[in-house]
């Protein structure tokens, strides 16, 4: 079997959460994804996670590191690592295997593991932060 389009279908994956959104066309309508931090997510939420993250990390910077990339059948795992400069000056490090099925040549389920302490520490707080200056140009906007 040749595992070359299973390779590329991982490599769009990074590519894509670069630029903040999953197409349609690399992703199954009925996409699920699981996430060490955050649990169990349909295409929606996932989406809406990586649009906050790419909020997040300096603009263009949202980039994973491959280190390797293992497929089979239906199946694909890639060992990344990140390295991305917040908005709020700090950086988030981690390293993180991503655990893909495909169905059709597409993404139909993708599970994340990571360091959560980057999560917890790091990423979490930028978000609180985010939430809350998003929050005060809402008000801002109303009055």
């Amino acid at each position: 079997m040749d595992t070359a389009p299973l390779h590329q279908l991982a490599r769009n994956f990074f590519a894509a959460v670069g630029r903040g959104h999953l197409p349609e066309d690399l992703v199954t309508p009925d996409m699920t994804a699981w996430v060490l931090s955050s649990g169990d997510s349909d295409l929606a939420r996932f989406n809406g996670g990586i649009a906050l993250l790419a909020a997040l990390v300096e603009p263009g910077k949202l980039v994973y590191e491959i280190q390797s990339i293992t497929a089979e059948e239906d199946r694909v795992v890639a060992e990344v690592s990140s390295d991305w400069p917040l908005v709020n000056g700090q950086h988030a490090r981690n390293d993180h295997v991503f655990a893909f099925r495909v169905r059709d040549g597409r993404i139909a389920h993708v599970a994340e593991y990571m360091d959560t302490r980057v999560t917890r520490e790091i990423i979490g707080p930028a978000i609180q932060v985010l939430a809350q200056q998003l929050a005060a140009q809402k008000d801002s906007a109303g009055d």
